[in-house]
């Protein structure tokens, strides 16, 4: 991780690793025909997530819509209870940000996949009271590796950019969470009536 906190122009965005960088028979991500439709909100996928969910009091209650392609932008405020320095937001809270939105991807492509390495760049700070407004896209696909990569800026969409990230997403089956999770958790995740709650529960969680 690199932290630059030059209040001119934005820098350029450093090469990706070679652990980040597609193969040369990578294919182009393809949206899924059932993926929501660009603008939609898309929700959280678990309750309890830190990133998105609406029962963690101090989470980040990110807001994920999609995009055209395989796109997502996003939202979230800086409070008081994501502080790092006095004033400012913690990057810990900040990757977990780029992190969250990447993952929702994920659902544009329709398939379960957790984070395998996640590069992050802090170009500036982020103040409390923030918005960071998110965007991010998959670059390509190789078999079960997803590469993607987001921005996230400050003072409006189209503002400084303040955090950047690549990511390498996983795909994996279900027998992952099952494998590695608390069983009361899981069970009470497979447990939901609402097939689309269930199968999203599982969606972006390392």
């Amino acid at each position: 991780m690199s932290n630059a906190n030059d209040p001119g122009a934005d820098p350029a965005p450093p090469a990706a690793s070679k652990a980040l960088t597609p193969p040369a028979d990578a294919k182009a991500p393809v949206r899924h025909p059932d993926a929501p439709a660009p603008g939609e909100l898309l929700g959280s996928h678990y309750g309890h997530c830190f990133g998105c969910g609406g029962e963690q009091p101090h989470g980040l209650h990110l807001e994920a819509r999609a995009q055209d392609g395989v796109r997502v932008t996003a939202e979230f405020t800086v409070r008081p209870a994501h502080q790092g320095a006095p004033g400012l937001a913690h990057g810990g809270v900040l990757a977990t940000a780029l992190d969250e939105t990447l993952g929702s991807l994920n659902w544009l492509l329709r398939v379960i996949a957790v984070t395998g390495k996640l590069e992050t760049d802090f170009v500036r700070p982020v103040p409390v009271d923030t918005v960071l407004y998110l965007d991010a896209e998959v670059t390509a696909v190789a078999g079960r590796k997803i590469y993607s990569t987001a921005t996230g800026r400050i003072g409006g969409p189209d503002g400084p950019v303040a955090v950047r990230a690549a990511a390498l997403f996983v795909e994996v089956k279900i027998d992952h969470f099952i494998d590695n999770g608390r069983p009361e958790e899981i069970q009470a995740a497979m447990a939901d009536p609402d097939q689309i709650r269930r199968a999203r529960a599982f969606e972006v969680n390392p």
